[in-house]
């Protein structure tokens, strides 16, 4: 009897059942983490105190100049070694500097004589980096609260000429990981989607978007040099030994 007469008689195999439905449950949780992620999340100021179901809400950190006019000195300090405490304000201020305040206005110009070119027509502002190509990341922001640390980095999808925007966050603290410090967040949203719940995708998430971003070399070795991270209510405290 021919396999194809077998199976038509006795049916598909457990191996190909199994397989079957090993790749449907696969396929579901893919295109359902496909639609979360491109669910809006919601923008506010204070969690409401009636918050909606399935809605995840994200609070923007707070980037006041007028709150952070110690930051460079305090960089300054933490890069020659120096115990430092900064605040969300700060941290802010040297991860994302605000845009240069506007230039004079050219002296307006005589019947006949060319104008000056503006300045902002010398040099346009660099593009965000794409990572890969398909993926478009921006300013990291932070906001700490509560003795925990949020890490939000803006997305843009570019898979497909979408442009559609995303934000991935992640919330957690700091653990001594091998002969450094490291953020472990325990709640990491794209989008709308928990990928906290996703495992080992989760960890991939973290160095494409989080451990992916450009430090500094001379933060970077005295970071590595920190007896202590610890976060107090609203400050980072960077020890040295």
């Amino acid at each position: 009897m021919s396999k194809k007469i077998e199976r038509a008689v006795h049916g598909p195999s457990w191996a190909e059942v199994i397989l079957g439905a090993v790749l449907s449950a696969v396929l579901g949780v893919v295109l359902g983490a496909a639609l979360l992620i491109l669910k809006p999340i919601v923008a506010v100021k204070e969690l409401p105190k009636e918050p909606v179901a399935g809605a995840v809400y994200f609070i923007e950190g707070s980037r006041d100049t007028a709150k952070a006019k110690q930051a460079l000195a305090k960089r300054k300090a933490f890069a020659q070694g120096q115990s430092v405490t900064v605040t969300e304000d700060e941290i802010n201020s040297l991860a994302a500097p605000a845009a240069a305040a506007p230039a004079t206005p050219p002296p307006p110009t005589k019947p006949g004589q060319k104008a000056a070119p503006k300045a902002d027509e010398k040099a346009a502002p660099p593009a965000a980096l794409a990572a890969g190509g398909m993926l478009a990341t921006g300013a990291p922001n932070f906001r700490i609260r509560d003795g925990a640390m949020q890490i939000a980095v803006p997305v843009t999808i570019n898979v497909l000429d979408l442009g559609h925007k995303v934000t991935v966050q992640a919330r957690g603290g700091f653990v001594k990981k091998g002969a450094g410090f490291v953020f472990e967040p325990g709640t990491l949203y794209v989008g709308s989607c928990p990928f906290q719940r996703l495992p080992f995708v989760g960890d991939l998430v973290r160095k494409q978007f989080l451990s992916a971003q450009a430090v500094p070399e001379d933060i970077a070795t005295s970071w590595a040099k920190l007896a202590s991270v610890t976060i107090e209510g609203s400050a980072l405290k960077l020890a040295m030994p």
